[in-house]
């Protein structure tokens, strides 16, 4: 590769810590495409450390096993926080529900008879604070479950412990008196 054109230029080797095909002399910090350590790649795999991870801002690295343990509870609360945020989104829905509707139909009975059967339809209204706070709740929710993804996704193996393990413990506490085991709004599980 010709960089007869870098007139000037400081022509350091970096071939030790990148592939000879991204060698580039003019590599710098606002020139790279992560925003800085240029030559620090994300893992792939699983792997338990504690130094130089990363946790979802550039200012938030766990360099210590205290800050490892401190960074475990803090996400183990958080998706604890998560589960116990979506049973209480689910109560609060049940208990702001208006607009009840009795619907009765005509269905067969036993030896050819009519019985009527009455539905129940509830309903919410679009321009009320119950729906605004569901609104705002469903938002914070979809930003933890968001950060859920992301810590895990750091393959820290601790961190992913203590996701699933603060998930677990939430559904434990807060989901049992839950009646439907499947949950359809499910946004990354």
């Amino acid at each position: 590769m010709d960089h007869s054109h870098h007139m000037g230029m400081n022509h350091t080797n970096h071939s030790s810590t990148m592939p000879p095909s991204h060698h580039h002399p003019t590599t710098s910090a606002s020139h790279s495409h992560g925003g800085g350590d240029s030559h620090m790649m994300m893992p792939m795999t699983f792997y338990f450390g504690f130094k130089n991870v990363k946790l979802l801002f550039s200012g938030l690295v766990i360099n210590t096993a205290g800050e490892m343990a401190g960074a475990f509870v803090a996400v183990f609360l958080l998706a604890m926080f998560y589960e116990g945020l979506k049973i209480a989104r689910e109560s609060l829905l049940r208990k702001s529900q208006v607009s009840i509707r009795y619907n009765s139909m005509p269905v067969p009975g036993p030896n050819g008879t009519i019985l009527m059967e009455t539905h129940k339809t509830v309903g919410q209204q679009m321009l009320s604070f119950p729906h605004l706070l569901q609104t705002v709740l469903h938002i914070i929710q979809v930003v933890i479950s968001y950060f859920l993804m992301l810590i895990f996704m750091t393959y820290n193996g601790y961190l992913c412990i203590a996701v699933a393990a603060g998930a677990g413990t939430g559904y434990f506490l807060f989901s049992w008196k839950k009646a439907v085991v499947v949950d359809i709004t499910e946004h990354c599980h």
